[in-house]
């Protein structure tokens, strides 16, 4: 197998970095963009791990920029029409994040993560056994492990830090964060997407079980979508051929990896555990069949 080279983190001396998430780092072009850089980082049970997965970074890059076009008529997104040799001309330098870094306009991001849930897995299955509902929305009774949900579902939580852990929220308390007009703006935006997206992928051999957008709001409060889009970082990607009811079904993200940490004696609290290299090539593997099975 080729494995591509990673890359933990970016170092570009010709802007200005303004922050490191747990997978981007962001630089300052101008007064109106930045430039985003998909590293290799992973990020599991919100904590950093110490090594990176080859080539993630690009795979992220590559299906954002898929899915953007392909859904640019139901939603605008913050890609900006500038190339990458406009912004780094130097070309050894941008060969270090070509593939893996975007122009994108400067937008208000919102405080919440939208998350879309077609299926009855993850924390969303835990609620259901307790409480016969997922994040407050009642469901029917009976439902199994994976079972695909009567209609999609908005379960929107916080944005937490890089340390941080998200934390569900209800559509009450998104209205008191955005107002009710763009928290309904956001809901209904939000299931239309992954509507949309859920039913190419399924043409495609990949369920998409659930998934998590960001939006943003320019100077004159349009609505952008942001940051990456439907990717195996920001959604659960189950191969349709192994899926079935009462399992949790095998998947190209980074599941994978967490069934793994699982297994360890780990508090998930940093620092992370190093992961054997054929863990990681594996997972890296996943990423890149996903990427092909939708976008080629």
């Amino acid at each position: 197998m080729n494995v591509p080279q990673a890359l933990y983190e970016s170092s570009l001396s010709s802007l200005k970095l303004l922050a490191r998430g747990k997978v981007r780092d962001i630089y300052e072009v101008d007064a109106e963009h930045l430039l985003i850089v998909s590293s290799d980082r992973l990020s599991a049970f919100d904590v950093i791990l110490p090594e990176p997965i080859p080539g993630k970074g690009r795979v992220l890059t590559q299906i954002s920029n898929f899915w953007f076009e392909k859904l640019k008529d139901v939603m605008p997104n913050h890609l900006a029409d500038i190339s990458l040799a406009e912004i780094i001309p130097d070309e050894q330098e941008r060969a270090q994040v070509e593939g893996r870094a975007i122009v994108v306009k400067k937008l208000q991001p919102l405080p919440v993560e939208a998350i879309v849930r077609g299926y009855l897995i993850g924390s969303g299955w835990k609620d259901y056994q307790k409480t016969g509902a997922v994040c407050g929305i009642e469901l029917p009774k009976g439902l199994q492990q994976a079972q695909q949900l009567p209609e999609a579902i908005f379960t929107p939580s916080t944005k937490a830090g890089v340390a941080e852990h998200d934390e569900n929220i209800s559509f009450a308390q998104t209205v008191e964060l955005l107002g009710q007009e763009l928290a309904e703006k956001v809901r209904d935006a939000s299931i239309l997407l992954y509507t949309k997206a859920a039913e190419y992928a399924k043409q495609r051999g990949i369920i998409i079980a659930d998934t998590k957008f960001e939006f943003g709001l320019d100077a004159a409060g349009t609505l952008y979508l942001i940051d990456e889009a439907l990717t195996p970082d920001s959604s659960r990607f189950w191969p349709a051929e192994y899926y079935r009811t009462g399992m949790s079904p095998p998947s190209f993200d980074k599941q994978y990896i967490r069934d793994y940490l699982e297994t360890l004696d780990w508090d998930k609290t940093a620092p992370g555990p190093m992961l054997p290299e054929e863990v990681r090539l594996y997972c890296a593997e996943k990423y890149r069949e996903a990427e092909v099975k939708l976008t080629q």
